[in-house]
């Protein structure tokens, strides 16, 4: 199980890094484009860096955001890696904790799933909304819903990796104080 835990996290990792590598090559791109769009001899005698080909640069750079945002939270960023409000939490005897993550994983899930049925709503509407770019540049399949399709999948997979979390919590004795790492003022 551990081995599939680590090339799983590999694969997540490896994908996250693709999509940061596309949009660092595309804002490269980007400005490329722009610099040489003001040498208007330049996309004369290269007509392939003639400034109207590249409008969907931007777009597919903000696209990759989108995704490397939701599926880096869905998959790469631990949960001691995220802010949390801790001040209690640390100072309270360890079942007190126990139950406070608990309950506190719970209500994540519930109301991430819970805000799952709207969303879907919200993406049957996308499902008839082309991008303005894009679509021109990948062919008609590309809508709205693709780009932010991402959501739900975080939506799901935030909701279950805390589900998770309950049923580890709920099956131990007592639940460890959230440490920050190392460096911290009070150390």
């Amino acid at each position: 199980m551990r081995a599939f835990a680590k090339w799983f996290s590999r694969g997540t990792e490896s994908v996250a890094a693709a999509m940061m590598a596309a949009m660092f090559a595309t804002f490269i791109l980007q400005i490329t484009i722009r610099y040489t769009a003001r040498a208007e001899w330049i996309a004369e005698t290269i007509p392939i860096l003639d400034p109207s080909r590249y409008g969907w640069t931007l777009e597919f750079c903000l696209a990759l955001w989108v995704w490397l945002i939701f599926w880096g939270n869905s998959f790469i960023v631990r949960e001691q890696d995220h802010v949390t409000f801790d001040v209690l939490y640390n100072y309270v005897r360890p079942t007190t904790r126990k139950w406070f993550a608990i309950i506190g994983g719970v209500a994540i899930s519930i109301g991430f799933l819970a805000s799952l049925e709207p969303t879907w709503d919200k993406f049957h509407i996308l499902r008839l909304k082309k991008t303005a770019t894009l679509s021109g540049l990948f062919g008609d399949w590309i809508r709205m819903r693709h780009i932010y399709a991402i959501y739900a999948a975080f939506l799901i997979i935030v909701a279950l990796r805390y589900a998770w979390r309950v049923w580890v919590v709920f099956h131990h004795k007592e639940e460890k104080p959230i440490h920050h790492g190392e460096g911290r003022i009070d150390e």
